[in-house]
């Protein structure tokens, strides 16, 4: 069975962060770190609802959409944490405090541009009138009916808008926060599981030092940074497996990334889940053909539960 890396694993199932280290798989890091505003775009949205079920919308001032309604939403800035920006745009557009409670949904055009949706509450300020319009926005309000109804800047907020309603009536995973800890690079840490139909459960672990789970790093080719997070987690796949079968979804556990960190760098390390299907009912998970990784039997029933469970619940991952 081997050894498994108990502290990782717990920390990942539950949203948490761990350091990345040296454990990186893929393609030679970049000569330089990820920097907003150079090859990293991270936009932030959030969706707040009154204690009348009310959400909160912004008017656009900006001239290319001005006078649509649209979420409170923005640009990073470089130095910025994700939830220091998410506060900072909200407060800038609307006049209104508030307090993060979960990501929604990740959106990536290619890991070089990504959007972090979350549901927020408000805490307090003032809600911004005409009179106070600026280059933010022209005026907030809370909108009671459909959305639809009004001019809206872009309808690719109505489908977060159903996931707030979603989750506020019954969460589909924990509570999801960024979690500040260093990251030169963009990455995926991954937690990829075998499961065949009798009940059996297995992990592929890093076999070189210490076990851990596997690190990809994305490509900085402007092909690659197209191709989104999900190509690191393939190019592991090819790497590993003869024949490697479509895996299922992949699903954020958790993020990690620090305003800051090594060189300047606005890295972020995503740690995500994913799962190979079996080819039979009592199938063993697929021969590796590198040395450098290995599968893991998971034999505790309590940990086999929550790996299960999260493959479930999950911060979907919208490309």
């Amino acid at each position: 069975m081997g050894e498994a890396p108990a502290p990782e694993l717990d920390a990942v199932l539950g949203g948490g962060g761990w350091d990345v280290g040296a454990n990186f798989k893929g393609p030679p890091p970049p000569t330089g770190p990820v920097r907003l505003g150079r090859n990293a775009c991270y936009v932030v949205l959030a969706v707040l609802f009154n204690e009348e079920d009310e959400v909160l919308l912004v008017q656009e001032a900006k001239a290319e959409c001005r006078g649509r309604w649209y979420l409170p939403a923005g640009r990073m800035e470089p130095g910025e944490g994700i939830v220091a920006a998410m506060r900072r745009e909200v407060k800038e557009e609307t006049g209104l405090e508030c307090q993060p409670l979960s990501l929604l949904a990740l959106e990536e055009r290619g890991p070089a541009w990504i959007r972090f949706a979350f549901l927020a509450r408000p805490t307090g300020g003032t809600l911004k009138t005409l009179e106070e319009a600026d280059a933010e926005s022209l005026q907030a309000a809370w909108w009671a009916g459909d959305p639809r109804a009004l001019p809206l800047r872009a309808p690719d907020i109505l489908p977060l808008l159903d996931l707030a309603a979603r989750y506020r009536r019954s969460p589909p995973h924990p509570p999801t926060l960024p979690q500040e800890l260093p990251c030169a690079l963009l990455c995926l840490r991954l937690l990829l599981t075998f499961a065949n139909d009798t009940g059996d459960l297995w992990v592929l672990l890093g076999a070189t030092g210490s076990p851990h789970l596997p690190v990809v790093a994305c490509g900085t080719s402007p092909a690659e940074l197209r191709r989104g997070l999900r190509l690191p987690a393939l190019r592991l796949l090819r790497d590993c497996l003869p024949l490697a079968p479509p895996p299922g979804p992949l699903g954020l556990l958790g993020l990690q990334h620090r305003a800051g960190g090594p060189g300047g760098a606005d890295g972020i390390c995503f740690n995500v889940v994913l799962s190979l299907p079996p080819g039979s009912p009592r199938a063993a998970p697929p021969e590796l053909r590198v040395p450098t990784f290995h599968w893991w039997r998971v034999e505790e029933e309590s940990l086999k539960g929550r790996i299960l469970q999260r493959l479930h619940a999950t911060v979907p991952i919208h490309s």
